[in-house]
């Protein structure tokens, strides 16, 4: 079944009715959404109140909800502890990985990661064969540490010498963390459907994060999220001329940025909406834990004709 996305950013009041989420607003006529439809459920302003049994709902049924702080930045998600029936068996494989299966599996994403970014520069018009170069140096657990080699070439051509890849910094850090995040929960919706959980890192570890394996899984998606604020900061929603005062995260701009989660990505060789893809993902690691099996890695290159904003 292909899950909905959904944003409430205006002052709400949410709770459950008969397997139904209900949205009530000041004098507008309340509207539901049916909780087995939801994927993703992003609470985008302050003054939005829910009920413990809708939340109690969207947990039983794998819901990743998203809430942002004051400055409209996701800051908290919130998953279900229990979304699989073999998680224990699984999680325990994950714990026993062997560390080179653990290698061999970082140099995958990392290699992807690199090819993707290489993908975004040649949309963007930027030369590309220095990354494609470097993703062909990738090697098991990438001890050259590739990855921010490449980042140190990639950043500059696709924002311009004076951008920093801060998560506080200046225009368009904000909507990069923005889509970041809503990838993200995506990621750890489907690794806690796959029965592993999601604090249990292949290459981040920190003990103050407890979604270091959906930080590992997003990595080859970044670039995506990349090309899509790239075509929002050429083109910023509801500005004309590329006025850069429009430059900011905004209601259209989240909306654009949401696109992400709607559009199509292939993996195994085949084409599948975002969600159902994570899933598929979060699966095939689930096999390199349990069957040594070999991760699946999503590919994205038909998003690279959509326009984000063609919808703002």
């Amino acid at each position: 079944m292909i899950k909905r996305i959904v944003e409430i950013s205006s002052a709400a009041s949410l709770h459950l009715k008969l397997g139904q989420m209900v949205i009530e607003r000041k004098d507008e006529p309340p509207a539901q959404v049916p909780i087995e439809d939801l994927g993703v459920l992003v609470f985008g302003g302050n003054s939005i109140s829910c009920s413990a049994a809708l939340l109690a709902a969207c947990a039983q049924n794998n819901v990743a909800v998203v809430v942002s702080d004051d400055k409209h930045l996701p800051a908290s998600l919130l998953l279900p502890l229990a979304a699989n029936d073999t998680q224990t068996q699984a999680i325990e494989a994950q714990v026993k990985a062997p560390l080179p299966a653990q290698k061999r599996t970082w140099q995958k994403i990392v290699k992807a990661k690199v090819k993707g970014q290489a993908q975004t520069l040649a949309i963007t018009g930027v030369e590309n064969k220095m990354l494609l170069n470097l993703a062909e140096e990738v090697r098991s657990g990438d001890p050259k540490n590739i990855e921010a080699q490449a980042a140190r070439y990639y950043w500059p051509k696709l924002f311009g010498t004076d951008f920093r890849r801060e998560r506080e910094g200046e225009w368009p850090n904000a909507m990069l963390n923005y889509g970041y995040a809503v990838v993200r929960a995506s990621v750890a919706r489907a690794i806690v459907g796959a029965g592993l959980h999601p604090s249990i890192g292949l290459h981040h570890h920190n003990k103050y994060n407890p979604f270091t394996l959906a930080d590992d899984l997003m990595e080859p998606l970044r670039p995506m999220v990349d090309l899509t604020a790239w075509s929002i900061w050429r083109n910023p929603p509801g500005a004309s001329n590329g006025d850069s005062e429009e430059q900011k995260l905004t209601k259209e701009t989240k909306r654009a940025m949401l696109t992400l989660l709607t559009g199509k990505i292939t993996i195994g060789g085949q084409r599948q909406e975002f969600i159902p893809a994570m899933h598929w993902y979060a699966a095939s690691l689930r096999r390199v834990y349990t069957e040594n099996g070999e991760l699946e890695i999503p590919e994205w290159e038909a998003l690279a004709d959509t326009d984000p904003c063609g919808s703002c």
